[in-house]
């Protein structure tokens, strides 16, 4: 089978300060930051990747965290001599901790997209999630990206966020829009396992009723701003969909590096397996060996569908096959189940309208337990 579309994702573990809903692979700076032994190790990681894979280019790279605008704009050139081909890079930034220059050194690096993680533009809600910096820095940081000439940029929001209301998250939205952002990702707070919130919840969090009518005020207002919802938690202007996030959704293989980077990738004889790499740095940088697992048959459809259905408009039938060398009949009857309910469309795979706002029980539909 023909592989699908590879992407790079490399992982930068490290942050000031670890908020309090994060459950990323990231750690607080200890003290000094070894940038310079850290990039060895990625230059030596990518090195290896490449070699295996050298017959297929890389079209996005994202760098990711943890805190990438912690790290040089020199360390993301040398990284991205690596991978000349690729046409999309992005780099997600903290407007509070891009301490390196301004973002025309990341501009000159070879990235062309940048990610500012903003959450809120309210003081207090800043401060209940744990960030370091304020909307002014935010601010400043937008004016900063747009100056030094990006093709496109983003910016990360909360709703769903302690004691929030409508009116309140869509402050926060039209606070976004001014800025002018080509992309705004804007996700509901979740309370994830192992995290500070799990350990002690914060007050006033909205109930599954308050989320819906936040959720939906905010795609009416992103849609008459001219920001088309095109995945669950990600709008976007025309020509501004972020290409790597999409290869995910897509079913698309990527290489992951970095202390816990994970991957997924597409072997000559259609075998598809995930890899992972050590998730503590310091055995990450020690060498801890990658591990890599194939996927199952019967996990299949449920991964599948788990990405290929957070699109608003899903995927073309026939990407099943080609993406999972499974026949089209392993899926034929629950979505024929699953379209009389009228929670998917007919031609193509994709939800309904109100399948969408079912999205993580239509997938239930699809895991091994489900079938």
């Amino acid at each position: 089978m023909t592989p699908p579309p590879l992407g790079l994702y490399i992982h930068f573990p490290w942050c000031v300060r670890k908020c309090p809903y994060c459950d990323f692979n990231s750690h607080p700076l200890g003290g000094e930051l070894r940038d310079d032994d850290y990039l060895a190790v990625l230059l030596d990681d990518l090195g290896g990747e490449r070699e295996r894979f050298d017959d297929r280019a890389v079209h996005t790279v994202y760098f990711g965290g943890g805190t990438p605008s912690l790290f040089p704009a020199e360390a993301f050139q040398a990284l991205l001599r690596g991978v000349p081909e690729a046409t999309e890079i992005t780099l997600e930034a903290n407007p509070g901790t891009v301490e390196h220059g301004d973002f025309r050194g990341y501009r000159r690096a070879g990235v062309t997209r940048v990610s500012l993680g903003a959450q809120s533009f309210d003081a207090a809600q800043l401060k209940r999630l744990g960030r370091i910096h304020s909307a002014e820095e935010t601010l400043r940081a937008a004016k900063a990206v747009e100056s030094a000439g990006f093709d496109s940029f983003n910016i990360d929001l909360m709703y769903g966020l302690p004691g929030q209301t409508v009116a309140q998250a869509l402050e926060d939205l039209e606070f976004a829009a001014r800025l002018e952002p080509p992309h705004i990702s804007w996700y509901q707070l979740t309370i994830e396992p192992k995290t500070a919130f799990a350990q002690r919840p914060p007050a006033g969090l909205p109930d599954d009723d308050q989320a819906t009518e936040i959720e939906e005020a905010g795609v009416d207002f992103l849609a008459r701003h001219g920001y088309g919802r095109y995945e669950v938690s990600a709008f976007a202007r025309d020509g501004h969909q972020c290409g790597h996030n999409l290869n995910y959704w897509r079913f698309g293989d990527y290489i992951g590096i970095g202390a816990g980077g994970h991957g997924k990738l597409t072997t000559p004889d259609g075998e598809i397996v995930r890899t992972a790499k050590a998730h503590q740095p310091r055995l990450y940088m020690r060498g801890a060996p990658t591990t890599a697992n194939p996927v199952d048959a019967d996990d299949l459809p449920g991964e599948f569908m788990m990405n290929a259905l957070r699109l608003a408009d899903g995927v073309d039938r026939a990407s099943f096959e080609a993406c999972t060398g499974l026949a089209d009949a392993t899926i034929a009857g629950t979505v024929a189940e699953l379209t009389d309910w009228g929670l998917m469309r007919a031609d193509r795979l994709a939800l309904t309208a109100h399948g969408y706002r079912h999205l993580d029980a239509v997938v239930a539909r699809f895991l091994k337990r489900g079938r």
